[in-house]
């Protein structure tokens, strides 16, 4: 496959500017600073608008070298027959495809070290022009804009200013020419990489394939390539998860009919309910309510309880597996650390410097007064944005007051009847639009609030926009849901004594066959919906506005008068015309996994479909994500990455949440430590456990009694029954909790304890089982060391021994 170029020189990148821009002094002063500092500039009009000029930028081979060595890239170490034996040692990755598949994929970089011009002879260096891949030739020109001024000035430096203040319209690095061919792959080859790509991972057709993750990691960067392998992953550990919820969910439709609950419910013809609200509802009897109970047995049966402690156990094999599989990733991608400052941070403390204590080298640093007092002005405004999400929150909470009394005493009588699902339909909706909106106003307040803190590194600066983005959108999207888990119906009182917000508006209370289907309608309705928003704006918005600019550029909209066919414009204006990508680079795309990785086991108890809903997504996900890098999005900056960053962290910290949240899930929400506490103590069971119907008679023990006439102007009938455990009121002590009550307390904090020290001594098991990094590989890589090290004594040997017979002297066998 030939080098992608035009003309003599390969084009590494492509700046954009309006002829029409009135900052011409800073970008003609731009321009002559890249000429000094060694870049090749040529400028050429736009075919499609004539107000669009493109500069294309060519680094030579001295000044690809300069900045490799300053920026400390690893480059091939000389080619040696081993190479290939230690390859293979490597274990293999199970995403990439066979080489039939990608025939152009070649294993040369095995041994890498960082380039140094002093050792050149070192490197494989076979053609100066292939030796820089196209992604780390557009790193160094990338690293060279961001840190060329523009004017006098500490400040006035950057592609990013410039690009801020209008100067430049887009800056980008070209893609290797088209993504579709005339003829087949398969006959004739694959045109580039991104036609390579576009053929064996971003067509719908092979949504089946593994992914070709090294060639992702050439033509995207490491970065982006460790993300699709971590997506994979996940993808592949749903399986699992997925095929226990919908073995849990079928068990539950099975035994639908044959629950003991369910048809309590359903032949309680005779049972009178109390009045949803004082004044204009009227009792009703429970057998109204039959449709509902039977749709809460399918989520609250006894697989229930099985899946939560699964699911718990499955989080945390899923976090240290892919730690794990990050490290093997990370050593077949030959991954390291090089961390740079960000032009931002040197330019701001530029003046204030300490010597680095790794590298020797003097480096601007903040001080710790300035980086406290920055800090801290970000966690305000951290604390203020959760405080608007609570109040959100609280705003629905009374919606849902207001609105549960008005379909309570609705003339119709559908609605009326079905009071439940109504009211948890539109507060689900109501809160789904709520959440949306507000995820709008948390990206630009996080982003301020990062700028704010001046990060050193630009992996600082990921981390802690990451950070803030997830707990901005993980309150708001989580919060409604952990009100519905545990505070619905919990503090609802009784008849004649309720417990009222603000004295005016009843608090809402639980069906008699529990509060778990309003928490898996709003579990089910969010996640639904926001997937297919969220796949609706990455891949839908962007079609509908490449879709735009064609159509303006068929119309002529741009006035250029040398329109050729979309086949004939050059790369660079064919790539003008697509959508840039995200300016937070892959947090959004990261940020839309954890959320959904937590929505999937935080409450996963409560929504065994949860896991199958996240996989099906993924799937989707994956081409979606790849069709939208190949074809819909200019080609992004390759970056190089060691890990997941912050996220990984993140992962963690859902993981123990899991836990948490499933053990409070299935002993406060759900009916299950109820129904097991009057099965073995109160029902027929306690008395013979050769009894198959233990929950015979469960109904009418877990409701209470409350006399009628003990409300003003009541008319209705004397008695009417309530989700309680309290004593009736012709007792000594009416109204009082039960023994019942307290044993099913005491049960219920057992459960939690018990359930807790269970999932987590098994994660302690699973650490001791599984290492961080495999010892094999560490081995391997210890053994890999010692060969590139031996590798450099003997070419360094090599090299000194030409010299020293060019010279004419004598040869001898020590390290010079």
């Amino acid at each position: 496959m030939k080098p992608y170029c035009y003309g003599k020189k390969r084009i590494d990148y492509i700046l954009v500017y309006k002829k029409s821009s009135p900052q011409v002094e800073k970008r003609c002063t731009f321009e002559k600073n890249l000429r000094a500092e060694g870049l090749m500039l040529e400028k050429e009009p736009s075919l499609t608008n004539n107000d669009i000029m493109f500069v294309k930028v060519h680094a030579p081979w001295d000044t690809l070298c300069k900045y490799a060595e300053q920026m400390n890239i690893r480059m091939p170490f000389r080619f040696h027959l081993r190479c290939r034996q230690i390859k293979s040692w490597l274990p293999r990755n199970p995403m990439k495809l066979d080489k039939e598949a990608l025939p152009d994929l070649e294993e040369t970089d095995c041994y890498t070290a960082p380039f140094s011009r002093a050792r050149m002879h070192h490197f494989t260096i076979n053609n100066r022009e292939t030796f820089f891949s196209n992604s780390t030739r557009s790193r160094i020109v990338h690293h060279v804009l961001q840190r060329t001024k523009y004017e006098d000035g500490k400040s006035k430096m950057g592609i990013n200013r410039l690009l801020g203040n209008n100067t430049y319209e887009a800056a980008f690095p070209p893609h290797e020419g088209g993504y579709k061919s005339r003829h087949p792959i398969k006959t004739h080859g694959a045109q580039n990489h991104r036609h390579l790509l576009y053929e064996r991972w971003a067509r719908w057709g092979i949504w089946y394939k593994y992914q070709p993750l090294d060639l992702i990691r050439r033509y995207f960067g490491e970065k982006i390539g460790l993300y699709f392998a971590w997506l994979g992953w996940y993808t592949g550990m749903l399986i699992p998860a997925a095929l226990v919820g919908v073995f849990v969910f079928l068990y539950g439709l099975f035994t639908m009919d044959s629950s003991q609950v369910s048809k309590e419910i359903c032949e309680a013809n005779t049972t009178i309910m109390c009045p949803m609200c004082e004044d204009t509802c009227e009792p009703w009897t429970l057998s109204d309510s039959c449709v509902y109970a039977k749709v809460t047995h399918l989520f609250d049966n006894g697989g229930t309880v099985f899946f939560a402690i699964f699911m718990a156990i499955w989080v945390h094999f899923l976090n240290f597996i892919l730690y794990n599989y990050s490290s093997v990733v990370n050593t077949i991608f030959c991954i390291f650390n090089q961390e740079e400052l960000r032009p931002q941070f040197e330019a701001k403390y530029s003046r204030m410097e300490r010597v680095n204590p790794i590298s020797g080298k003097p480096e601007p640093f903040q001080p710790f007064p300035d980086k406290l007092s920055r800090l801290m002005v970000s966690v305000s405004g951290i604390f203020f944005m959760i405080s608007l999400v609570l109040t959100a929150v609280f705003a629905v909470v009374v919606f849902r007051l207001i609105v549960m009394e008005k379909f309570a005493s609705f003339n119709w009588k559908f609605v009326k009847k079905n009071w439940q699902f109504a009211t948890s339909g539109t507060g689900v909706c109501i809160n789904f639009m709520i959440i949306m909106s507000l995820n709008v106003v948390y990206e630009k307040v996080s982003y301020l609030l990062t700028n704010l803190e001046h990060p050193r590194t630009e992996s600082e600066w990921e981390n802690s926009f990451a950070l803030k983005m997830f707990l901005f959108q993980f309150v708001n999207l989580n919060s409604s849901t952990f009100y519905i888990a545990f505070f619905l119906g919990r503090f609802a009182g009784r008849p004649g004594k309720y417990n009222k917000l603000f004295n005016r508006w009843r608090l809402e209370e639980c069906h008699p066959s529990g509060c778990l289907i309003d928490l898996c309608l709003q579990m089910g309705v969010i996640m639904f919906f926001k997937q297919i928003w969220n796949n609706f704006m990455e891949l839908g918005y962007p079609l509908l506005q490449n879709w735009w600019s064609r159509r303006k550029m068929r119309k002529g909209g741009g006035g250029g008068q040398n329109m050729e066919s979309k086949t004939q414009l050059p790369q660079w204006d064919k790539d003008w015309n697509l959508q840039p990508m995200n300016a937070h680079g892959l947090v959004d795309e990261y940020l839309e996994m954890v959320l959904q990785f937590g929505f999937t086991t935080i409450f996963v108890a409560a929504f065994p479909l949860a896991p199958l809903l996240a996989l099906l997504n993924n799937i989707i996900e994956i081409r979606l994500d790849a069709y939208k890098f190949v074809t819909q999005w200019r080609r992004p900056m390759p970056a190089r990455a060691t890990d997941i960053g912050i996220w990984h962290g993140i992962l963690e910290g859902i993981g123990v949440l899991a836990v948490i949240t499933n053990a409070f899930v299935i002993a406060i929400t759900s009916d299950y430590i109820p129904r097991f506490v009057y099965a073995f103590k109160y029902g027929p069971c306690s008395l013979s456990f050769f009894i198959l119907r233990c929950l015979r008679g469960y109904m009418n023990s877990s409701l209470s009694v409350f006399d009628m006439s003990e409300l003003k102007n009541s008319s209705q009938p004397r008695y009417c029954r309530y989700r309680d455990y309290r004593a009736p009121p012709w007792s000594a002590v009416p109204y009082e909790f039960t023994l019942q009550f307290w044993h099913v307390l005491a049960a219920r904090l057992a459960f939690i304890i018990v359930f807790e020290h269970l999932v987590f001594g098994i994660k302690s098991f699973i650490a001791y089982l599984i290492p961080d990094m495999p010892k094999d590989l560490c081995d391997r890589m210890r053994r890999e060391k010692y060969l590139m090290q031996e590798m450099m004594y003997e070419a360094e040997l090599e090299h000194l021994q030409k010299e020293r017979k060019k010279n004419g002297r004598r040869y001898h066998h020590e390290w010079p």
